[in-house]
């Protein structure tokens, strides 16, 4: 009898809750670090790639296609993989709200999107033509976001409001740690393949602890939301007439996200061809280091402060400021000092603005039922300027040099910064 008592009272403290309540119960810390760590994995396979991969592949393929320089090819490569995470991210995290298998609504869709991003990144590491990488990044971006969207899902599925900044601020510890991992990967792996194998390898095995230590909530069919192609598709669509918190907070977060995407996407080549670095791949890893240090000293703080004070407007503002000087150095300090205060202000910045700016995100939500549908159409926020980035940053950098990318980019993250103050329903 001790024995079965013993494990009824395992399995209560196990189970998952309601998928379709508010929760309240804290989540434990067992619970955030594992989530936490898939995330970081999931953005080690992002970003691996992005600061180091794609643009030394890129500048490989460019050699020999007449006529389209290394810029045009790395812009054409990211703004393709972005386009589909537009998509992605929202198809997915509707998908996933409407699961009902017996292991959750989130987790088999974590399982299926790292295994087969793992397969893409393999798939890239090949590409030798500019299509061949297009399609392969592509591929990449749909998978992994399915992942992501997941992820994310989870947070407001066990997540009570008072712990949301916290736990946001140890995603966004993650987000930096796996753009450090994924970087490092990349530049001491050996070589484009390895590198990109090294990345894959990361991917699957951070999201393991998650998958096999944490029971997901099952959605009972007969509660599940409408399942039709019409239901997914106008679902997209959320009114910011009906919703203005949510319209105005997701601008914010695109502005702030594309400002960011203009700084980040040429800094290989400005470290190259404006500050004529012996070791630009290098210089890269130092400086997102650097930017990995200050971001760890606010982002959970930041986080844990919002949720004492029950306030997110000033937290997202001031780390908007904040950044708004930082992408401003690269345009009138072109110096690897300048360079380096840059990277440890941005840090500061981005920090704060991940883990409150999550939070504000969740707090806003409309409804319990489309959790996953709605972090995806905010998460367009985030991959919509990864579309937009390229197509701007090409023309600027052409036209007016890396002073006029970073000034515009200054100005587009300051303008998401003051926006913030539009939000009426979360102080």
């Amino acid at each position: 009898m001790g024995r079965r008592a013993g494990a009824a009272r395992w399995r209560s403290r196990v189970a998952a809750p309601d998928p379709l309540a508010e929760p309240s119960a804290p989540v434990g810390s067992g619970w955030t670090a594992s989530l936490a760590l898939a995330n970081g994995a999931i953005w080690a396979g992002w970003y691996g790639p992005l600061q180091i991969l794609l643009a030394w592949q890129a500048a490989e393929v460019a050699a020999p296609a007449a006529g389209m320089p290394k810029e045009s090819v790395l812009a054409w490569v990211t703004g393709v993989g972005a386009a589909v995470s537009l998509v992605a991210n929202t198809l997915f995290g509707a998908l996933s709200d409407r699961t009902t298998s017996r292991y959750g609504r989130r987790t088999p869709w974590i399982v299926a999107g790292v295994v087969a991003g793992a397969a893409a990144l393999a798939a890239l590491a090949a590409a030798r033509t500019v299509l061949a990488m297009a399609l392969a990044w592509g591929a990449v971006q749909l998978a992994l976001n399915a992942a992501f969207a997941a992820i994310t899902a989870a947070v407001p599925d066990r997540v009570p409001h008072r712990q949301r900044g916290a736990v946001g601020g140890w995603l966004g510890a993650a987000q930096i740690l796996g753009v450090v991992a994924g970087t490092g990967l990349a530049t001491v792996a050996g070589g484009l393949g390895a590198g990109y194998l090294a990345c894959a390898g990361f991917v699957v095995l951070g999201t393991l602890p998650y998958v096999l230590g944490h029971r997901d909530a099952v959605l009972p069919a007969e509660r599940r939301p409408e399942m039709s192609w019409r239901a997914l598709v106008t679902g997209f669509w959320i009114s910011p007439r009906r919703h203005p918190d949510l319209g105005w907070a997701w601008l914010t977060r695109f502005l702030i996200n594309l400002g960011n995407a203009l700084a980040l996407l040429y800094l290989l080549y400005y470290l190259r061809d404006v500050l004529r670095r012996a070791d630009p791949d290098g210089g890269v890893l130092v400086l997102t280091a650097v930017n990995g240090v200050t971001l760890l000293t606010t982002v959970v703080v930041g986080g844990i402060w919002s949720d004492r004070i029950g306030r997110r407007q000033p937290f997202v503002l001031g780390a908007g400021v904040i950044m708004t000087v930082a992408t401003a150095l690269l345009a009138v300090w072109q110096t690897w000092p300048g360079a380096l205060c840059a990277a440890a202000l941005l840090g500061i910045g981005f920090g704060v603005f991940t883990s409150v700016d999550l939070a504000l995100m969740m707090d806003v939500l409309p409804a319990a039922a489309h959790r996953g549908k709605d972090l995806g159409v905010i998460n367009i926020a985030n991959s919509l300027p990864q579309v937009a980035a390229p197509a701007l940053a090409a023309p600027l950098v052409h036209l007016g040099g890396y002073r006029t990318l970073y000034a515009v980019a200054a100005a587009i993250g300051l303008l998401g910064a003051l926006l913030v103050r539009r939000i009426r329903g979360v102080g």
